[in-house]
């Protein structure tokens, strides 16, 4: 079965939809469980201002069926071989309507039905990104992972990312910036993030929303693909931050010192005045010690 070029929605949907304010993505291969999934939960919202595309790898596992049974629901649909997932999200981009993007990948689905009706009302302040938050399962339950609200360099270096199927970017941010670099297989979304934010000053806002269920079986997720994932992050502070390469080593020394239990010990007794009066008086004792015995 051959499925490629558009599948639109019914013309009295596009004549009350001039544009639409949300493009919904969503990247598929041979995951036609996760597909269904993933489109449940997005006809099922309750705003309706917005346009859901799926890109497909050229599938055989029976997700084509799955997007032609979607039919008008979806305003474009394409399936063919692609140059992996980022070159994916990039033909995503390029089809897409919408003022924002949100990527919704297949087997990921939104965390409920006013997802969508709750967020369009931010969307109006125009700033570059927003994101909420995600709940994943791991080891047999549910966890609300959260982000902090000021993204910085350091946050972004030591485990920083903001996760694609809660963040909304506005589309003309990637004319501002680049497209995702296909030449990358797992942190293409990552470098797109830091240089948006740390490069170009992209405005963004926490809107502590919880936007989306995340199916941790994907490629980013999989802990085997750990020191690729760094290899990529390396080369793209070596290309974007170079100046900054010296200062993120320290940073990252640093972080290690802090989380040692020796640190951690020392913060403690930093909450108790007397406790740390004594804790200065004994580190001075030592340090006076083993710089007179070195000076022997």
């Amino acid at each position: 079965m051959e499925l490629t070029g558009f599948i639109t929605k019914p013309l009295s949907l596009l004549i009350k939809a001039v544009y639409f304010l949300i493009s919904i993505i969503t990247i598929n291969y041979n995951d036609a469980k996760g597909l269904q999934r993933t489109l449940q939960s997005v006809r099922s919202q309750s705003y309706q201002h917005f346009e859901h595309i799926v890109i497909d790898g050229n599938s055989d596992d029976g997700s084509k069926n799955v997007i032609q049974d979607a039919g008008d629901y979806l305003a474009y649909a394409i399936s063919e071989p692609d140059k992996g997932i980022y070159n994916a999200m990039n033909k995503g981009i390029s089809v897409a309507k919408g003022q924002y993007l949100l990527f919704l990948n297949s087997g990921d689905s939104l965390a409920h039905e006013d997802v969508l009706a709750k967020v369009a009302p931010f969307l109006k302040s125009h700033k570059d990104i927003y994101y909420g938050t995600i709940q994943v399962e791991r080891n047999g339950q549910l966890k609300q992972l959260e982000y902090p609200d000021d993204l910085t360099f350091q946050y972004f270096f030591h485990k920083g990312y903001l996760p694609h199927p809660a963040t909304f970017i506005k589309k003309d941010l990637f004319d501002r910036t680049s497209m995702y670099n296909e030449d990358l297989k797992i942190a293409a979304d990552w470098e797109f993030l830091v240089c948006a934010v740390c490069k170009f000053h992209a405005t963004y806002e926490n809107i502590q929303l919880p936007i989306s269920n995340y199916d941790t079986h994907g490629i980013s997720s999989n802990p085997n693909h750990r020191q690729l994932l760094l290899d990529e992050k390396q080369w793209i502070l070596e290309k974007h931050f170079p100046l900054f390469l010296k200062d993120s080593k320290e940073l990252q020394a640093q972080n290690e010192l802090l989380q040692t239990k020796r640190f951690k010990l020392l913060k403690s007794i930093e909450a108790n005045a007397i406790a740390r009066k004594m804790t200065t008086i004994w580190l001075r004792m030592i340090a006076t010690i083993f710089s007179t015995n070195k000076n022997k």
